[in-house]
């Protein structure tokens, strides 16, 4: 599973779920670009990697435009020579009851996880081809990919949604060597996460302890969060596997939440 000369390009990489893939990824060998829409942070990631011996290089990224896409996928591979490893994993959360739930936040939502997916998708996937030797391409998803929860209209549609690209691409993409797989963690203690207790606790009339008990944990089989590690590590896995043995999957990391 060795990612030494490979190239992996990871959305929203300066931090959380997605800073962890990157150093994993870099860990293992590959040369990572940390694109995210804060350099500074995304430098400071880069730095860090390339501080502990590996190699990394930030780059500015918005998914949500097209242009941007497609001149940071360009960059890469001008500069790296190829894109081996799509990471698409920028995304955020908006909490609200449906009945309240805005029209611009439900396009803001579906803009960053569904258009970033698909755009990052296709700029990637056209270098993959060229250069004959395939590649991989992994989205963050979610356990909201198969489940559904109360305040999460647009993240719960998002999320499904990519189960839907990414076979389309694994059926598309397979006789020209590129697997697409999903990562569907459950509630990892990011910075995201930590920023809906006190949302949901409002919403829903209870503590927060009872939130993340009760609500966050109620499901798994050991009262846990899943672990930025974990998350990193089956994305490691996937980019690192050479068959199309394994692809057009969603594989589920919630400590038993959700079992298919």
């Amino acid at each position: 599973m060795s990612l030494q000369n490979k190239v992996a390009l990871v959305t929203g990489a300066a931090s959380g779920i997605g800073e962890q893939c990157a150093r994993k990824l870099a860990s293992l060998g590959a040369t990572v670009v940390i694109a995210d829409l804060n350099l500074a942070n995304a430098q400071k990631v880069a730095s860090s990697i390339n501080e502990s011996g590996g190699k990394a290089f930030p780059l500015v990224m918005d998914v949500t435009r097209e242009e941007a896409v497609d001149s940071g996928i360009e960059w890469t591979v001008q500069q790296l020579g190829q894109i081996d490893v799509l990471g698409s994993n920028a995304g955020i959360q908006i909490v609200a009851p449906i009945e309240s739930y805005t029209y611009p936040d439900w396009k803001k939502m579906l803009a960053i996880h569904l258009d970033g997916a698909f755009l990052t998708t296709r700029a990637a996937i056209r270098h993959m081809y060229d250069s004959g030797r395939g590649g991989s391409i992994i989205y963050m998803g979610s356990v909201h990919s198969h489940e559904a929860s109360k305040l999460k209209s647009a993240y719960v549609t998002a999320k499904h949604g990519l189960l839907g690209l990414a076979r389309v691409v694994a059926k598309e993409g397979g006789p020209r060597g590129v697997r697409a797989n999903v990562v569907c963690p459950g509630f990892v203690r990011t910075p995201l996460v930590e920023k809906q207790i006190p949302e949901q606790a409002k919403e829903l009339g209870i503590s927060e302890q009872d939130v993340v008990k009760n609500v966050m944990l109620k499901e798994t089989v050991d009262g846990e969060f899943t672990t930025v590690e974990d998350v990193a590590n089956t994305v490691a896995f996937l980019a690192g596997f050479e068959s199309s043995a394994l692809t057009g999957q969603s594989i589920i990391v919630s400590h038993g939440w959700e079992m298919k």
